[in-house]
């Protein structure tokens, strides 16, 4: 997810005020760092860390992720198919909503077909694409308002067909935009996005559990019957205007959990912490991208600039001078945690520190139109790029010769809002976080060129049919390999350029205890536990 990232992407962004002036709210519920979602919290439309960490607190679908990355059936009591492409999906009977109403084979399917209808323009709407019908209600105008694909039997039975055997369609189902609505989402769907009522281990605190820019609060769900029932008495995301105040917090016993340890703590944090600083490699990374209308990154003259500054880039010595090894240099378009997982692709030399090659690449672009103005990195203040956005730009800036310079947005809702605008008029900083563990959603979400958050407007038919083919593939091994090829095309084309895979620095106060940090970096929420 463009979480902060999904996403999108994968870091905090809001300023916000300290976060001492809420500490004596908090009482028996956990602090925990968090960023003003981009959206109202509605799952099909929230494609960023900020709303997707709290998204799914509130929600349960019909499969769920551990921390370790097993899934787990949840709302489902069985999921049936002989082939990947029908499914015969019944719900575990006693299921119902925070406000009372039961979750109904309709609360998953209307949602489904709410999320994929084109006039609704969801921003995951992508995620429905293997399911039959789905062209027809993307169509401009829609044909239908209903996926054929599903079919409701009975209160608590649902079917599902693909288009095509899909070979992660069972590991997506834990993923936020599967989620059931209760029929009180419908009346007004923005207006439910800010108080949403959900059947997840959590539901907000009240009417004001929402202070916008401050935090979030949210409190056990007395109706929730699944897997991840939460021990603590509630969380308070809170809004930070940086990490390093949110560290400072967590060292005056003000924040009890910290997702991202900032770059000017990592000599310390060991120190500071001790047992309670938390190191382990994460599904998330770091990209820098560009989109066509930029000028000089358009059609040839744009890829053999993308490679030409990938090639300038120092990743290896940035990330430990600045990370102290916390990010590594990237080497395809996932991450190293994944199964699948290849760091020896076809065509990766090009994420290699080659200051020859990158001149040689740039002088050739300049043949096509000469270099004019400067190359500006956007980035948020509020997530702890500017060391890194800097080093990168110098980087480029020593090997180019070129006048290299980040470019600092308050937040990272404003950024992503001119992301998504395409009006951002300058390279950005992005990456992704994983909602699910395949290297799929990695690829799918940010490439494929229906997808709502192809940030950087890639369409190549060729990588599209790649992927359709890895979904369809009937091992695993034999999608992994479909999966290579498609990211050797990436490689080539270069739409973004992977910087950094994360390892993740985290920590936690004196107050918590069972705190772990989950396969994608974040917290396991629902088991930290006050001493």
């Amino acid at each position: 997810m463009l979480r902060a990232v999904g996403l999108v992407l994968v870091l905090v962004g809001v300023t916000i005020l300290p976060a001492c002036t809420v500490t004596p709210a908090l009482g028996e519920s956990i602090a925990v760092n968090g960023s003003e979602p981009q959206n109202p919290l509605v799952p099909s439309n929230t494609n960023e860390n900020g709303g997707g960490r709290v998204v799914d607190r509130l929600f349960a679908g019909l499969r769920r992720i551990a921390a370790d990355g097993s899934l787990h059936d949840e709302v489902a009591e069985s999921i049936e198919t002989d082939d990947q492409q029908f499914y015969r999906i019944r719900l575990e009977p006693g299921w119902t909503f925070s406000d009372g109403s039961p979750v109904t084979a309709h609360s998953f399917v209307d949602a489904w077909n709410y999320g994929a209808l084109i006039t609704n323009a969801q921003l995951q709407s992508y995620t429905y694409a293997p399911i039959a019908g789905f062209e027809d209600v993307q169509a401009d105008p829609p044909r239908t308002r209903t996926m054929s694909g599903l079919r409701v039997l009975d209160d608590l039975t649902f079917t599902v067909a693909l288009k095509e055997p899909t070979i992660d369609f069972r590991t997506r189902l834990a993923y936020a935009p599967f989620y059931p609505l209760p029929p009180a989402a419908y009346a007004d769907m923005e207006e439910f996005g800010k108080y949403p009522i959900g059947n997840g281990p959590y539901r907000f605190a009240g009417p004001d559990a929402w202070q916008h820019d401050v935090k979030l609060e949210l409190v056990p769900n007395e109706n929730y019957r699944g897997g991840r029932p939460a021990r603590n008495k509630g969380l308070t995301f809170v809004f930070y205007s940086d990490f390093d105040a949110a560290y400072a917090d967590l060292l005056a016993g003000n924040l009890d959990v910290l997702d991202t340890v900032p770059a000017s703590a990592l000599t310390v944090v060991d120190a500071d912490l001790g047992d309670r600083s938390v190191s382990a490699p994460t599904a998330q990374n770091q990209w820098i991208g560009t989109q066509p209308g930029l000028p000089h990154f358009g059609g040839e003259e744009g890829r053999l600039r993308r490679h030409a500054i990938s090639m300038a880039i120092q990743r290896q010595a940035i990330g430990d001078k600045i990370f102290r090894g916390t990010r590594r240099p990237a080497r395809d378009y996932t991450s190293p945690v994944l199964p699948g997982y290849d760091g020896d692709l076809p065509g990766a030399r090009v994420l290699d520190y080659n200051p020859d090659e990158a001149r040689r690449l740039w002088a050739k672009a300049d043949e096509i139109s000469p270099w004019s103005g400067r190359f500006e990195i956007a980035y948020n203040a509020d997530g702890d790029h500017q060391a890194w956005v800097d080093a990168v730009a110098n980087s480029i800036k020593n090997t180019l010769g070129i006048e290299a310079v980040g470019a600092a947005l308050p937040t990272f809702k404003q950024l992503r809002d001119q992301v998504t605008t395409r009006t951002i008029g300058k390279a950005f900083r992005s990456g992704w976080q994983g909602d699910y563990p395949t290297m799929l959603q990695f690829l799918e979400p940010g490439f494929l060129g229906n997808s709502e958050t192809n940030d950087f407007d890639y369409h190549n038919p060729e990588f599209d049919a790649l992927i359709a083919a890895a979904e369809a593939a009937p091992t695993e091994a034999g999608s992994w390999a479909l999966v290579a090829r498609a990211q050797t095309l990436l490689l080539r084309d270069m739409p973004t350029i992977p910087i950094f895979d994360y390892v993740n620095s985290a920590g936690y106060s004196e107050r918590v205890q069972g705190v772990t940090f989950g396969w994608n970096g974040l917290a396991d929420f629902e088991n930290i536990e006050l001493i």
